[in-house]
């Protein structure tokens, strides 16, 4: 096999490729619709093609270790380097930004909003794609940042251009709230680097990766990594969301296009949690230790509320929104325990949740392109009217409240399992009766979500098709899966499935790095 450092292309490659379709698309005509969805998809699947590259070439026996390795100078005056790798805990969410691209662009060949934006709607898509892969990749807290950030501006656009009647409003809401959390995360990045370099062995040598932040501390004094743990803590609260960061969520899906609402789901919420697991934990661990009641507690009131806000709402897409502060509430209470357990319960949740609340989405834009109206009281009857997607949506339902078998467990189960016995660091301040109590209340937040969701089945699948009341449709409107839905859909409905039954797929990917993170929380205090 190749050295994997011959390869170290193929994550900015992977990475980049998105652009050059981009570029191309700058030359198409605007009413050329076909060329440029043709580029698009081809854009992707070529994409896609160099991250079944990379899974090939991954060393799954050496997972913990980054690999594609490259580091190169990059802005010299502030110490930035363009540092880019991906490891056992990177590599799943990676890919998983690359397929979720793929399908959107195949759904979208027939569902394409507002046809004479097209060309502009594509080449949003894709702009995002670079930013989704380039936050799983990088070792470096700017360069993290710029992919951060770089997610932004398109979303924005999506919502704002193509969404629903309230558009500009949630857009705006989504902008302001991320920026917030962003200026504070990019405090807490320069609060962390002085903090860091002023302690280091040789501050000559100081830059913004992540090798070198793990190699010169991090010996940061309690009180001041607990302020920065806190701006992190805020940035990436924000783009999970956390309860009480949440309140853009349900606008944003509400009024987003289809596409957009599966891509946010998908992929941008798990940029946050993922910033968790692989900078303010690692980097902060004392004040990890510090925050993590606080973020347990939160976490579950997020599990609860959200799954009191589903029971509340008689707008579909809405009700996935909510549901999704919900089941990250419980990749958030994974993370707080500080385990092993929890926190590889954390990363296969991020995955399960991508797949099951990204197919619900597609699944509601189908519906409301279909029925024309996502009010649940005038979509009854899905079952008799359209068998097939009205199976697929219990099918997804019954995933997303967790059943075993199918993927959704393996993110809620272990994490209940982890937050009865968080790490012995928070034992031993005395915090074992508080995670044993959310425990129980998150166990609870399970049956609030079989509720919502068997609700939310019953009202619109069964019963008898109520066509005079659902909107302003006609009866040839109605029609099951089409080939471009049943390409997009099946390999997340197959992935759901084979996570459910064979979890050590991405258990065993992710566990030797997860154990580097948690080692400094075992033995005591």
């Amino acid at each position: 096999m190749e050295p994997l450092q011959d390869l170290n292309w193929l994550l900015s490659l992977g990475t980049f490729l998105p652009l050059v379709g981009v570029l191309l698309m700058l030359f198409v005509p605007k009413k050329d619709v076909d060329t440029a969805k043709t580029i698009a998809l081809g854009t992707a699947l070529a994409t896609l093609a160099v991250g079944v590259v990379t899974a090939l070439k991954f060393d799954y026996g050496q997972s913990e270790n980054l690999q594609f390795f490259a580091s190169h100078s990059w802005i010299k005056p502030i110490s930035a380097t363009y540092t880019i790798g991906v490891d056992g805990i990177s590599l799943p969410l990676y890919l998983l930004s690359m397929l979720i691209t793929v399908l959107v662009m195949i759904y979208s060949w027939n569902h394409v909003p507002s046809p004479g934006n097209a060309k502009a709607f594509f080449m949003l898509m894709l702009v995002l794609q670079t930013g989704m892969a380039g936050t799983f990749m990088a070792q470096d807290l700017i360069l993290f940042f710029v992919f951060f950030e770089l997610v932004l501006l398109p979303m924005y656009f999506m919502i704002g251009v193509w969404g629903g009647e309230n558009r500009q409003y949630a857009s705006l809401k989504f902008f302001l709230y991320t920026m917030f959390g962003s200026a504070l995360m990019l405090v807490g990045f320069i609060a962390l680097f002085v903090v860091t370099k002023n302690n280091a062995a040789d501050p000559a040598a100081a830059n913004f990766s992540f090798q070198w932040f793990n190699e010169n501390g991090p010996d940061v004094a309690k009180n001041t990594a607990i302020w920065i743990f806190g701006g992190l803590f805020i940035g990436f609260a924000v783009k999970v969301p956390m309860f009480p960061f949440h309140t853009w969520l349900p606008d944003a899906h509400t009024e987003a296009p289809t596409q957009g609402s599966v891509i946010l789901a998908a992929i941008l919420l798990k940029l946050g949690t993922y910033g968790f697991v692989r900078i303010a934990i690692p980097f902060l661990p004392q004040a990890a230790v510090k925050w993590a009641p606080a973020i347990a507690v939160l976490a579950v009131i997020g599990i609860i509320y959200g799954a009191l806000g589903c029971l509340a709402q008689t707008d579909m897409k809405r009700l996935i929104a909510f549901s999704s502060v919900a089941h990250m509430g419980f990749v958030m209470l994974g993370i707080s325990t500080l385990t092993d357990l929890g926190i590889n319960a954390a990363l296969f949740g991020m995955v399960a949740h991508g797949l099951i609340t990204g197919m619900l989405f597609f699944l509601a834009g189908s519906v409301k392109e279909r029925y024309h109206t996502l009010q649940i009281s005038k979509l009854k009857g899905m079952l008799k009217s359209m068998p097939k997607l009205g199976w697929i949506f219990g099918f997804c339902a019954m995933a997303s409240l967790g059943l075993p078998g199918l993927a959704g467990f393996w993110g809620e189960f272990p994490a209940l399992l982890a937050s009865w016995s968080p790490a012995e660091v928070l034992l031993g301040n005395g915090h074992e009766g508080l995670f044993r109590v959310l425990t129980i209340i998150a166990a609870l937040g399970t049956v609030l979500a079989a509720g919502y969701l068997l609700w939310l089945f019953q009202r619109t699948a069964m019963g008898e098709p109520a066509v005079e009341a659902a909107g302003d449709h006609h009866e040839s409107d109605i029609h099951d899966v089409n080939a471009f839905e049943w390409a997009a859909w099946v390999p997340m409905l197959i992935g759901i499935v084979v996570l459910g039954v064979v979890p050590k797929l991405l258990l065993d990917l992710s566990d030797p790095g997860v154990q580097i993170i948690t080692k400094v929380f075992k033995g005591g205090n």
